[in-house]
């Protein structure tokens, strides 16, 4: 049975997940100003009259936002009902993969076709075992090609299924153990962050050559393109710089409604955080927080930020996993 899937789901292989999409918009300032505002980049090269977009914007300009794209072809969609099918009913983003080939500008015209490049072998992960999907993204500014975009999936069937417990009684539903939360995903660019983070220090690379400060981390400096690096220490103390409210859609493991922030620390880098401490519709813009390390299960142990100003007084003592979920971790 596992080789015939294995089978059906290889002849997906090379067939297009999307034809003919076209970008929403055309690049365009004002979302290059949102988008360096966000990420606290200060590149002259993305202002003035000449101005470049970033180029790791490459997918902003091909996403279809809530109504999604006309141009989606029905193979993607057979792929994932198929896995489906399977048991494979869970999926997490793991990776993508980008290459620029020129620099686009306000008034470019975005075009994109996708494709289904690659479906794995069965995998066995520690979220469980499934299949690794892999979509590639050929982006055009008329008949040119100026970036690719891939992007990879695990479809799965989650390793900690609901186990019956022996005090059930009989005709009496088994009780339900609550998922685990997806894992960080840690790479030679990120892994001394988290080194930092197993020892409840929330480091902050640093430019060896311009002294500027970046979070999350990079493998080169954003400001003059430098290799080297050190770190600094972070203190812990922040604001809110701003924050959404997750209602919908529900996550396993996740309990909504929950704040996710982005917070600014005082060192002038931002990350995305849970906020602890504070219901969920008490989180403000500008609300002082403190850095915490909350863990999650025997595993999982990342940093969240308590509302309240530093030294102020904490009545629920440490971080417990229970408040909430720490978001910081998956994009740091």
């Amino acid at each position: 049975m596992v080789e015939d899937l294995s089978v059906r789901l290889k002849a997906y292989e090379g067939r297009a997940a999307v034809l003919g999409g076209r970008g929403k918009d055309p690049v365009n300032s004002p979302m290059i100003r949102h988008w360096c505002e966000a990420m606290g980049d200060t590149n002259p090269a993305y202002t003035g009259p000449d101005a470049i977009a970033p180029p790791t914007m490459l997918q902003v300009w091909t996403m279809g936002g809530l109504g999604g794209h006309e141009t989606r072809a029905p193979a993607y969609d057979e792929l994932l009902a198929l896995l489906d099918d399977a048991g494979c009913t869970s999926v997490v983003a793991t990776d993508c993969e980008q290459e620029y080939l020129r620099a686009l500008r306000p008034g470019d015209e975005v075009t994109f076709d996708s494709v289904i490049e690659s479906v794995s072998e069965r995998k066995t992960t520690r979220l469980g075992t499934g299949y690794f999907v892999t979509t590639r993204m050929d982006v055009r500014v008329g008949d040119e090609l100026v970036g690719t975009h891939r992007f990879r999936i695990l479809k799965y069937v989650p390793a900690h299924a609901p186990r019956p417990s022996h005090g059930t009684s009989p005709g009496s539903s088994p009780p339900q153990e609550r998922p685990r939360r997806p894992r960080p995903v840690v790479n030679r660019d990120n892994a001394g962050f988290w080194e930092g983070v197993s020892q409840h220090r929330l480091l902050i690379q640093r430019c060896a050559d311009c002294a500027t400060l970046r979070l999350p981390w990079l493998p080169g400096c954003n400001a003059c393109g430098s290799a080297a690096w050190d770190t600094v220490e972070a203190s812990g103390e922040g604001v809110v710089y701003s924050y959404v409210v997750m209602h919908h859609p529900p996550f396993p493991a996740f309990d909504p409604p929950y704040a996710v922030g982005l917070i600014e620390l005082v060192e002038g880098v931002r990350m995305v955080s849970d906020v602890v401490g504070v219901p969920y519709d008490k989180v403000r813009i500008g609300m002082p927080v403190r850095l915490e390390f909350a863990r999650f299960d025997e595993e999982l142990e990342l940093p969240v930020f308590r509302a309240g100003p530093a030294g102020a007084a904490d009545p629920a003592g440490p971080a417990e996993a229970a408040e909430g979920p720490a978001e910081g971790a998956v994009s740091a």
